[in-house]
């Protein structure tokens, strides 16, 4: 019986540990804080995350917004393309990202908005597919960087990291990383079934205008 625990846990171990492995590996660089060393792309996907009842974002969020902001006034992105989930009227990522970009002065028209980007295979393949991204900066914070930078190359975008991790997130980082652990496993398998996403829809060109995506 201890032998058939101790293979089960084993077995389960490999299950977790080699996906994690692979998606690290394949996404595990170039990443950067500093706008300097960040190459010229056409846009800078910024990912969603947790948005509070009131449609306050949450400080990973706000970091990641901020962080994207960064890299379009250093001239590092031509245009923003904010990807998060926006499935129900009231729980919407993009349209606070959207909010807080223009209060920081960002043009209205270099601003696109994701509305279905649900999980982070979803907002890669719809960047490429959608949106006619060729190449990004991914915005995230370093936790989540090497599956945003996996699932990117495996959409086809030329792609590199800027981290948002502008503080200390404090415990909830325990349950992330827990989380994140299981969300490499499900990458894996959405890359090896080349799993499309949830929606697609009209191409909305990133060389345009921004406004078009914004569905209002």
């Amino acid at each position: 019986m201890k032998r058939l625990i101790a293979l089960g846990l084993a077995c389960g171990l490999l299950a977790v540990g080699v996906p994690n492995l692979i998606v690290w590996l394949g996404g595990r660089s170039p990443v950067t804080t500093d706008t300097a060393k960040v190459p010229h792309a056409q846009a800078a996907l910024i990912l969603g995350a947790q948005v509070y009842r009131d449609g306050k974002p949450s400080i990973m969020l706000a970091d990641r917004v901020t962080a994207g902001a960064e890299l379009y006034k250093a001239g590092r992105v031509d245009k923003l393309l904010l990807s998060g989930d926006h499935s129900r009227k009231d729980y919407d990522e993009v349209g606070t990202m959207r909010r807080l970009l223009l209060a920081q002065g960002i043009p209205a028209q270099d601003i696109f908005t994701d509305h279905a980007g649900f999980d982070t295979w979803d907002s890669a393949q719809r960047a490429r597919r959608v949106f006619d991204v060729q190449s990004a900066v991914v915005v995230t914070q370093k936790f989540h960087m090497a599956r945003a930078l996996y699932d990117a190359r495996r959409a086809g975008l030329k792609v590199t990291g800027y981290a948002a991790d502008r503080r200390d997130y404090g415990r909830v980082m325990r349950r992330l990383e827990v989380r994140e652990a299981a969300a490499r496993v499900k990458t894996l398998g959405d890359a090896i079934t080349g799993a499309n996403p949830h929606f697609l829809g009209t191409e909305i060109p990133i060389t345009g205008d921004g406004r078009v995506s914004w569905g209002d």
